[in-house]
C-alpha cells in the first residue's frame, strides 16, 4: 500500500534527478504560480562501477541508487510526484551556440512567430550536424545519433539592433544565436530507461551546465548577468559561459573529484573508499606526515591537469572578446580547498583573454532564481545542479501548457 499522496494538477509537483558519479540526488518541489517550494530531498552514495565520465554505465545500479534518494524525498514530502527532469553530463554532451543571418524578403513586413520557427529550425539543424561530426570524430564511430536535450535563444540583432523579442519588428537582416545541447542517443536512452523503472514520466532531460546557467538567470529577459559557471562532480567537469544573460556555450571534460581520488589511491597504494576518506579529510592532524605529504603532492598532480582541461575548455570559447572576470563554483568536487585557492591565486588565467584576474567564489543555494528550500537540508553548492535541474523541468512543464502568448510559443519550439 502506497503511503504517500499523489500530486495533483491542483497542487502540481516536480521531480528533480541529478544522477552523479558520486552521489544521486533527488528533490521533490511544489509548484505555486512560478515559483518553486522544495519539500523533499534524497541523497544516495553511488558504487564505483555504476557511472563513468558522467555517465549512465550500469542500469540497474543507477536505478537502486536512485530510488534509495526518491524514497527519502517522498518520505519527507509526504507525497509521491511523477514528473521528473533528469540531468546528463559527460565529455560527449555537446553545447555549442550558432548564428544564423537571414535576410528576409519582406523587410517592411513585421516578424511573427511562424517566421521565426523557421528560423531557428535552421539554426538547429546546422548545429545538430556540426555536433553529430564532433561526438563521431571523438568516438571514432561514425554512425553515432545525437539529440537535442536544450535550446535556448542567446541574442537576436534586427538590423544591427540588439531585441529581446523579435516579434512585431521590421528589417532586414536577422542575426540570431541559440544555444543548444546535444547528447548521444544511447546516454539519453540510458536515463529515459532509469525513468521507466522508476515508473516516472520524464519531462525534460537537460544537459547539467545548461541547468546551472538556469538556476542563476531566472526570468529577466533584459538580464546582464555574465560569468563562468563551474560544475566540478565526481566523473566529470562542466563549464558554461554567461554573457549579458545568454549561454554563449558549453563544455566537459572528464577529469573531476574521482581523478584526485584515484591518483592517491595508487600514489599510496590503497583502496579507492580509503583514498576518498583521505581527500575527505584532507589536513587533519590524525593523518601521519609522510602520508599527508603524499596526498598534498597527489592532489597538486591532479590540479595541474585539472587547471589544463578548464585552460583548454575556455580557449574553446574563441568567438569572445574576452570571458567573464567571476567564476561561480558548484558541486561536490568544488568542495576541495586546493582546487579554489589555485583557481584564485595561480596565473593559470593569464594565457587566456581575461582582462583582469578573475574572482572566484561558491554558488550559493540562496542565490537560485525563483527557488525556495522549506526543508532546510539544502546547505551548500553540492545542490545547485539539481535546484537548476528543478527549473528546466519549470521551464518545460510552463512551455508546454497551452497559450497563446508569443513568448510561450518560442519557448516551445525551442524546447526549453
Amino acid at each position: 500500500m502506497n503511503i504517500f499522496k499523489k500530486s495533483t494538477e491542483e497542487t502540481p509537483h516536480i521531480v528533480a534527478l541529478d544522477i552523479g558519479t558520486e552521489y544521486t540526488k533527488a528533490l521533490i518541489a511544489r509548484i505555486d504560480g512560478d515559483k518553486l517550494e522544495i519539500i523533499g530531498v534524497g541523497r544516495a552514495h553511488q558504487e564505483v562501477g555504476n557511472m563513468f565520465g558522467g555517465a549512465i554505465a550500469d542500469i540497474t545500479g543507477v536505478v537502486k541508487n536512485c530510488e534509495t534518494a526518491l524514497i527519502q524525498a517522498e518520505e519527507q514530502a509526504g507525497i509521491e510526484a511523477k514528473k521528473v527532469v533528469i540531468g546528463i553530463a559527460g565529455e560527449f554532451v555537446k553545447g555549442l551556440t550558432s548564428t544564423i543571418r537571414y535576410k528576409r524578403p519582406q523587410p517592411d513586413r513585421e516578424l511573427n512567430a511562424t517566421e521565426m520557427e523557421l528560423i531557428i529550425e535552421k539554426v538547429q539543424e546546422r548545429a545538430a550536424i556540426k555536433a553529430q561530426k564532433q561526438i563521431a570524430f571523438e568516438t571514432g564511430n561514425a554512425d553515432i545519433e545525437v539529440k537535442l536535450v536544450n535550446s535556448a535563444i542567446v541574442s537576436i540583432h534586427i538590423d544591427g539592433y540588439k531585441v529581446s523579442n523579435p516579434i512585431g519588428f521590421q528589417g532586414r537582416d536577422v542575426a540570431i544565436q541559440i544555444y543548444t545541447a546535444f547528447a548521444p542517443m544511447v546516454h539519453i536512452g540510458a536515463l529515459e530507461r532509469t525513468a521507466t523503472e522508476l515508473d516516472l514520466e520524464l519531462i525534460a532531460v537537460a544537459a547539467e551546465p545548461f541547468a546551472v546557467a538556469r538556476a542563476v538567470l531566472g526570468d529577466n529577459a533584459n538580464s546582464t548577468f555574465t560569468a563562468i559557471l563551474c560544475d566540478v562532480g565526481g566523473g566529470s567537469t562542466d563549464i558554461a559561459v554567461i554573457n549579458d544573460g545568454g549561454v554563449e556555450g558549453t563544455r566537459m571534460f572528464g577529469v573531476a573529484g574521482r581523478s584526485f581520488t584515484k591518483t592517491i589511491a595508487n600514489d599510496l597504494s590503497i583502496s579507492y573508499n580509503a583514498a576518498e576518506k583521505l581527500k575527505l579529510n584532507i589536513g587533519d592532524p590524525k593523518i601521519k606526515p609522510s602520508v599527508q605529504k603524499t596526498i598534498n603532492e597527489s592532489v597538486e598532480k591532479t590540479l595541474s591537469v585539472w587547471i589544463s582541461g578548464v585552460q583548454l575548455a575556455l580557449g574553446e570559447f574563441d568567438a569572445i572578446d574576452h570571458l567573464p572576470n567571476r567564476i561561480l563554483l558548484c558541486g561536490g568536487g568544488a568542495s576541495l580547498e586546493a582546487l579554489v585557492e589555485t583557481l584564485r591565486n595561480s596565473d593559470w588565467y593569464k594565457e587566456l583573454p581575461f582582462s583582469r584576474k578573475p574572482t572566484v567564489q561558491h554558488i550559493n543555494p540562496a542565490d537560485v532564481v525563483g527557488v525556495t528550500d522549506a526543508t532546510g537540508d539544502i546547505t551548500d553548492h553540492t545542490m545547485v545542479t539539481a535546484l537548476g535541474l528543478l527549473r528546466v523541468g519549470y521551464d518545460t512543464m510552463n512551455s508546454s501548457e497551452p497559450s497563446d502568448g508569443i513568448r510561450d510559443k518560442l519557448n516551445r519550439i525551442l524546447r526549453i
